[in-house]
This record gives structure tokens, sequence and C-alpha cells, in this order.
């Protein structure tokens, strides 16, 4: 079975800052309606919020660099 690149598919998302998932798609970051804060999302489970974009996607990669 093929890979998926999940950020091909949210690429118009990504750029405009509306949402965030991992190359791998085990991590995403979910805006909140009325807000400018994001759930961090890993394995399914909310695991974070972060107060906007650039947070949100920092934590992603801070946390994925843990893993490795």
């Amino acid at each position: 079975m093929p890979s998926s690149n999940y950020q091909t598919f949210y690429k118009k998302a990504i750029q405009e800052k509306r949402g965030y998932v991992t190359k791998e798609g085990d991590w995403a970051a979910v805006p909140l309606i009325g807000s400018r804060k994001f759930a961090i999302i890993h394995n399914g489970e909310q695991v974070h919020i972060s107060k906007n974009f650039d947070f949100a996607k920092s934590y992603i990669l801070k946390e994925k660099k843990k893993t490795k």
C-alpha cells in the first residue's frame, strides 16, 4: 500500500493557517470554533490547546522530535 502524504491533501488549509497535519497524519492542529485557538490532536486524542496557529505548529514539531 503506498504511503499517503496528508500535507498534500490539506495544502490549502496549511497555507492559509486554518489547520495543520503532519505528513504521516498522526499529529494535527484543528481550529476551535469562535476562537483563534487550536486543539492539538495526536493519534485521535486531544493532547493540548495552543493559542494560535504558529504556536500549534511549533508544539507539534517539538513533540514530534521527542518521539524520534
